[in-house]
């Protein structure tokens, strides 16, 4: 299975990002979704399939208020020119998918592995040999696909083989359930990682938050 578009891919995003987060089904627009999130400082976030300029400039002065997110799939310089000033960037990212395939899961000496399901998602957690926090990961598996997300190591626990760790965890749970393609919205943390673990990019993401100046 492959994705035949941006806007096909980041539908996969949508549906299995509300799973992973527990948050409010997406409501389809003639631009995109709609999802309520119910974070105190991210209520509700507006994801655009399109990506031509009167397309964002109209949905970026409608949906302006605070706690709202934008999530953009295009150039970020010329994001942020037709978002205009009252529109934050929050760090880079890109839309990113894999046809999942399955991999040995290989324990560091000293680390623990755990992983478990609640809500039809997939956690994968590693703690350090005092029990401390090392790395973690989720997936959410929304029938073909399945979405990556929350992808964590810490700074003194890197380069030590856990991001691939609790990748390979997670992939395996989704094929597991059924799936058989990835889809993530990466960092620049951790953009390398994905890619040498096969993943491709489809086209930026660009987040942006409503923060009008001097406010």
């Amino acid at each position: 299975m492959s994705f035949e578009s941006t806007a096909e891919t980041v539908h996969a995003w949508v549906q299995g990002w509300v799973v992973s987060r527990g948050a409010a089904d997406p409501v389809a627009r003639p631009w995109g979704f709609t999802v309520d999130v119910g974070q105190v400082k991210h209520a509700t976030r507006h994801v655009l399939t399109a990506d031509d300029e009167a397309t964002v400039r109209k949905v970026a002065a409608e949906v302006a208020a605070p706690t709202v997110w934008l999530k953009v799939f295009a150039d970020p310089d010329s994001v942020v020119e037709w978002a205009g000033p009252d529109w934050a960037v929050d760090e880079p990212g890109w839309l990113m998918s894999t046809t999942l395939r399955r991999n040995p899961t290989v324990v560091p000496a000293g680390y623990t592995l755990r992983t478990w399901t609640r809500g039809g998602v997939v956690r994968a957690l590693v703690v350090a040999p005092d029990g401390s926090f090392a790395a973690r990961a989720q997936i959410a598996p929304t029938g073909r696909t399945a979405v990556v997300d929350q992808v964590e190591t810490a700074p003194e626990h890197r380069r030590k083989g856990l991001g691939r760790l609790v990748m390979h965890t997670l992939h395996n749970a989704a094929l597991d359930h059924g799936a058989t393609v990835g889809v993530l919205g990466g960092t620049p943390d951790g953009r390398a990682l994905y890619e040498s673990l096969g993943w491709h990019t489809h086209a930026p993401l660009v987040s942006l938050f409503h923060a009008p100046p001097g406010s």
